[in-house]
């Protein structure tokens, strides 16, 4: 089970996410890091465990309100043991006619960027075929029971990449645990695909759960930032 921890952009900020309520996120408080400066946060994780992988969330760019490429960018070159998933509000896929992966940032051509293509910010009247996008990931992003994207994405495996996101936005930040119905429903589908899920952790038991249902990691802020998962359950992932 890989613990991916994740940091949300705002304003310059680390912020606290919650409920995928994003005009009311604040600057976030935490124990592992002195201020909200994303290369603390990350130096951060990196005391609390030897995590390989970030996933960033660049809310501006994802609102169409602005950008963090250079604070992503400095944060590829400070941390380059590090690879980072950044979600940056693409609305293609890489290469494609409107955009690229990255469109807002020369940050991308480092090597240890991945790029995360969120189906909330496609249009919704095409589905991309990212089967042939292995550098890629794809977020299916969920709020309630309502899918965020082009529907023929959602419905048809053969257009997923190797990795996927599962986003299920009202359970982040919100301890409800992770919604292992749709998580079990999307790992039947993804033929050898690995699932990630985002969204709802609250503790250990949940990692166990992911695990049963074969799950290949998750997306993990608030259960780190508050101890409810400890350096003992990371190791033990």
């Amino acid at each position: 089970m890989r613990i991916i921890p994740v940091i949300d952009l705002k304003a310059g900020h680390v912020v606290r996410a919650f409920r995928g309520e994003r005009a009311a996120y604040a600057p976030i408080v935490t124990p592992l890091a002195a201020g909200s400066a994303p290369e603390a946060i990350v130096a951060g994780f990196l005391r609390l465990f030897a995590f390989d992988t970030i996933y960033i969330a660049d809310l501006d760019a994802i609102e169409r309100c602005g950008d963090h490429g250079a604070a992503i960018e400095a944060l590829a070159r400070r941390f380059p043991q590090i690879r980072f998933w950044v979600d940056s509000g693409a609305e293609s896929a890489p290469g494609g006619a409107r955009s690229d992966a990255a469109p807002r940032s020369r940050a991308f051509g480092l090597a240890n960027l991945a790029p995360v293509i969120g189906s909330e910010s496609l249009a919704r009247t095409a589905a991309p075929d990212l089967s042939r996008e292995t550098g890629a990931i794809l977020s299916l992003d969920f709020r309630g029971d309502e899918f965020l994207g082009p529907r023929a994405l959602l419905d048809d495996p053969q257009l997923w990449p190797p990795r996927l996101i599962a986003m299920t936005l009202a359970r982040v930040g919100a301890f409800a645990g992770p919604d292992l119905a749709l998580l079990s429903s999307l790992a039947r589908r993804a033929q050898g695909r690995e699932i990630y899920a985002a969204g709802g952790l609250r503790d250990a038991r949940d990692l166990e759960a992911l695990a049963r249902i074969g799950v290949a990691g998750v997306l993990v802020a608030s259960a780190l930032h508050d101890g409810r998962l400890s350096r003992d359950d990371l190791r033990n992932a």
